[in-house]
């Protein structure tokens, strides 16, 4: 109890509903003017339906606000067990789970740190200085050695956040039970007296954040939330002993390989895929539940993302697959530190260019500078040797930011980077669409990259002539730049920097500036 969580203070203020389509000089908070847009650009202006493909953990295909939108393959028919269209996906109707089989569906996974670590140990972990390697085998082994630091220290960090989260519920459990109810009020603790150093400093705890935001139900859910994030960490992603691929049932060495998985496009958990689809484009006029970005788009799910770090393997055909079957723009929530079969990675990036396909990626959320951290997949493309040779264009790197234009305009969360982000977009607090056709709030660079890959698709639909590279010139050189200085986290510190100290374009998206310009831009 020594180094009990501090937990994240909440925001008590709430945004405005549907904060990230809003207008930052009309409604006070900095969203996209994708409303405006709406109202004043495209009121009597028919577009042409974009495919956006969400490379994900999986969408539900049949939550309200989604359904009329997901992506259909009209060449195949559902439920038959037969590859009807010869693309090599059996009853790909809505998309493609390339984390099952037959057998079902992965939902857990190592992190790519783990399964590194697994692979180079048998060879490595008896090695000392004095023993003899050549050249390359020690390139090996000294990465060996970084990779088993990082791990440790993350195995440490896994390990002490479960043992402070756990005792933290097991002494407010104790507290609420001797005050006799399920919920208690600001009141009931300030009532109670404190049986012990460990009650005393649990009630802190607690008055602190019911002071912030006075539900406790609220601040006991995020609790257990935590014990369990902690658990899977322990359980599945720093777990050397666990592989679930045997499940998927592909040839994993075979990087080439391309059809396998199965057909359910929502998985074992559709949580974080369904949000992304949500913000892109759930049914604006609908009366129901929230607005999505673009109003004119098909949702092609393509489950890629278990709990865990992706596999190269696996986003490479997420990649091939959602461009083979005419998605124009690809959005991708994900990422991770390690990547050794980039390169693989990279090809499929490069075949998506070459047929006009918008790539939209997250930035991550660790508040580092991914000028000098590593974050993957990224538009750096790489020779055999791993060494970068070159960028991609048509590639979106994404920031969030929070709704209100001040020095806190960055996402705490949020990764930056002077020549690695390109913009940012609203990833704070965004309330969008989760399974079982239910709303819930998140936030992370994650929602932020969705709310660019909508706009992608709203430009895309009412210009269809521009390509991918003209789309992502648009939207860059149609930011709302950010003339003060924000904070940022550095070496351990808080410092407030200019806003193209944070991405390339220093400024924030915004959709109606964006169409303006798109009406100016002559196709090529």
């Amino acid at each position: 109890m020594a180094a009990l969580p501090s937990f994240a203070i909440a925001q008590t203020e709430e945004p405005k509903p549907n904060w990230q389509n809003l207008d930052l000089k009309a409604d006070g908070v900095f969203g996209i003017s994708t409303e405006k847009a709406y109202n004043e650009l495209l009121k009597n202006k028919k577009g042409q339906p974009v495919i956006v493909a969400v490379i994900d953990g999986g969408v539900d295909k049949n939550h309200e606000d989604l359904k009329s939108v997901m992506w259909v393959n009209s060449k195949e028919i559902a439920g038959n067990g037969k590859d009807d269209d010869k693309n090599g996906y059996v009853d790909d109707v809505n998309g493609w789970n390339f984390l099952g089989s037959s057998k079902g569906s992965v939902q857990y996974d190592n992190l790519e740190l783990t399964r590194l670590v697994r692979k180079l140990q048998p060879k490595y972990i008896s090695v000392v200085n004095s023993t003899p390697l050549t050249a390359e085998e020690r390139k090996e082994y000294n990465l060996y050695l970084k990779l088993v630091t990082d791990y440790m220290e993350k195995l440490q960090s896994a390990q002490t956040g479960q043992a402070n989260y756990t005792a933290l519920k097991k002494y407010i459990d104790q507290i609420t039970t001797k005050i006799g109810k399920p919920e208690p009020t600001v009141a009931d603790f300030n009532n109670y007296n404190a049986s012990g150093e460990m009650e005393s400093k649990t009630l802190r705890i607690i008055k602190g954040q019911l002071k912030e935001d006075p539900s406790f139900k609220k601040f006991y859910t995020e609790l257990e939330d935590g014990i369990k994030y902690f658990d899977t960490q322990l359980k599945y992603n720093l777990n050397l002993e666990f592989d679930p691929r045997d499940s998927v049932g592909d040839n994993y060495s075979n990087r080439q390989e391309r059809y396998y998985g199965n057909s359910d496009v929502a998985g074992p958990d559709a949580d974080h895929g369904t949000h992304v689809a949500g913000i892109i484009g759930a049914v604006r006029n609908n009366e129901l539940g929230i607005k999505g970005v673009a109003n004119n788009v098909r949702i092609m799910s393509v489950r890629t993302v278990p709990s865990g770090d992706e596999r190269d393997k696996d986003v490479a055909n997420a990649i091939r697959y959602a461009v083979d079957n005419g998605a124009k723009v690809i959005n991708m929530s994900f990422g991770k530190s390690y990547s050794p079969y980039k390169s693989l990675v990279d090809s499929a990036v490069r075949y998506a260019i070459s047929k006009d396909v918008l790539l939209v990626h997250a930035a991550g959320n660790d508040g580092s500078n991914i000028d000098i951290e590593n974050n993957f997949p990224n538009r750096n493309y790489v020779d055999t040797a791993g060494v970068t040779i070159g960028t991609f264009g048509p590639w979106i790197e994404v920031g969030a930011s929070s709704w209100k234009n001040d020095d806190e305009l960055v996402a705490g969360f949020s990764n930056y980077g002077k020549k690695s982000v390109d913009v940012f977009a609203p990833g704070v607090k965004i309330n969008s669409t989760v399974p079982d056709s239910k709303y819930k709030e998140h936030e992370g660079t994650s929602m932020a990259s969705p709310v660019v890959a909508g706009l992608a698709a709203l430009v895309r639909s009412y210009y269809p002539a521009l390509t991918a590279l003209q789309v992502k010139d648009i939207i860059m050189n149609s930011v709302t730049k950010v003339d003060h200085k924000v904070k940022i986290k550095s070496e351990g510190s808080t410092k407030k920097v200019d806003f193209t100290d944070v991405c390339i374009s220093g400024g924030v998206v915004n959709a109606y500036d964006a169409l303006v310009l798109a009406s100016r831009t002559k196709a090529q």
